[in-house]
């Protein structure tokens, strides 16, 4: 079980009494917050707990300060913990706060404003440098200074669940000849991209004024497992000079819980690369340099093809310590020119991906640009992702070692055909 007492993450779900409630979750109940307030279970909260979750998002939560994010957590925890405060004990009251999680359908956490992704596992740039530009010049000259990162679009982030059709685009007429020019029709090399998103909270500095790396964390108010779906030959025609535009912009699914990061510091760990090297620039220097030890998995699930049975395969198992550019250097350096932040925001990690082949966070890399085959239990195989295929990742941490498991939820999206 993902959603114990030690997670207490925060989302947003829809069940058939109402409209869309703020919740946070435990076993396989949501709980509703609003309801929770009302029934004067949240009382000597820095904030109006009533009005607050009352919202149909998480954003005027996630606007509050740090301290009253972990009040709100330490208060859920009285009242969930096992030998804690016995007020939420009656039957009646359980039933007006809690909602079998089978029985909600969950929606997007916050009403996002901003979506910037970026690209920050050195392991998974260096797989794409190397097959585009060779070993010698698979890192560009500028990714060892900086986070790199593009702006993508916010209203194409999606909960986990939302089917994703699939894009149609300019596709290069002649992969050897960029001068034969384009043709249109939908992509066939449609990929996913194994990521984990910030939901950047509080308030921020406004507009000209920069973030510096002490005050980061207080404007980080949780993480989501994400997947940023890619259409691999439309990037490929488009991407010059500017980068990707529609090979990105048709379709973003994130899980449905965003985890405070309180409930994952006991999970605090270095990353993959122990150190930068070189130093960065004062204002990215981080002296808790560092991510967290959460086992990533994505799952790719057939239906029936001809003969072949539906199957369900674990084609990447990686992990967020793959992060070469942490989640508070990325934050610092979207504000460092003085753009300025607002709750609710969203910042991708960047694919994850691991030294192993088994840990490759795209079918890119997974697939070696099409070389390989990746082998199915089903007994098929797949080098991208094919109509009515769908895509599920998970993230844990804990688990072992005494430390309490806790998790996101499912990132899903099944893929329908492109339209006529």
């Amino acid at each position: 079980m993902d959603l114990t007492v030690q997670n207490l993450p925060f989302g947003v779900f829809a069940c058939s009494k109402g409209g869309p409630r703020c919740a946070t979750a435990i076993g396989n109940y949501a709980v509703d917050l609003a309801a929770l307030s009302e029934a004067g279970l949240l009382t000597g909260l820095p904030f109006n707990a009533s009005e607050t979750f009352k919202q149909p998002t998480l954003n005027a939560f996630m606007a509050l300060s740090r301290p009253a994010w972990r009040a709100t957590r330490a208060r859920l925890s009285e009242l969930f913990v096992e030998g804690g405060d016995d007020s939420l004990r009656t039957s009646e009251l359980i039933q007006s706060v809690m909602r079998p999680l089978a029985d909600v359908e969950m929606q997007l956490p916050a009403a996002i404003g901003d979506y910037t992704d970026f690209y920050s596992s050195r392991e998974h740039a260096t797989n794409v440098g190397i097959m585009f530009r060779g070993k010698d010049n698979a890192l560009q000259p500028n990714w060892l200074h900086l986070p790199v990162g593009y702006h993508g679009r916010a209203s194409s982030v999606v909960v986990s669940g939302t089917p994703i059709v699939r894009p149609c685009g300019q596709l290069q007429a002649d992969n050897d000849d960029p001068m034969q020019g384009s043709v249109f029709g939908p992509s066939k090399l449609l990929d996913f991209e194994l990521e984990v998103g910030l939901f950047v909270g509080g308030k921020p500095p406004g507009l000209g004024k920069r973030l510096t790396m002490e005050e980061a964390e207080e404007h980080m108010f949780g993480l989501v497992v994400m997947n940023d779906w890619s259409a691999r030959d439309i990037q490929k025609w488009e991407y010059v000079p500017l980068g990707p535009f529609g090979a990105k912009n048709f379709g973003t699914t994130i899980s449905p819980w965003v985890v405070s990061l309180d409930a994952l510091e006991p999970y605090r760990c270095a990353t993959s690369a122990g150190k930068q090297d070189p130093e960065p620039l004062p204002y990215l220097q981080d002296p808790k340099y560092s991510s967290y030890d959460m086992k990533l998995e994505v799952d790719l699930i057939t239906e029936k093809e001809g003969d072949r049975p539906s199957s369900t395969t674990t084609i990447s198992r990686s992990n967020f310590r793959h992060l070469y550019w942490s989640v508070r250097q990325q934050l610092v350096h979207h504000a460092v020119t003085g753009c300025n932040m607002r709750a609710g925001d969203l910042l991708g990690s960047g694919t994850i991906s691991g030294e192993d082949p088994g840990s490759y966070g795209s079918m890119l890399e997974l697939s070696w640009r099409g070389r390989d085959e990746i082998p199915l239990s089903g007994g098929g195989v797949r080098k991208f992702i094919k109509d009515h295929d769908t895509i599920v990742m998970r993230g844990t941490c804990g688990g072992t070692d005494g430390l309490p498991r806790i998790g996101f939820g499912n990132c899903a999206g099944k893929v329908l055909p492109a339209q006529a």
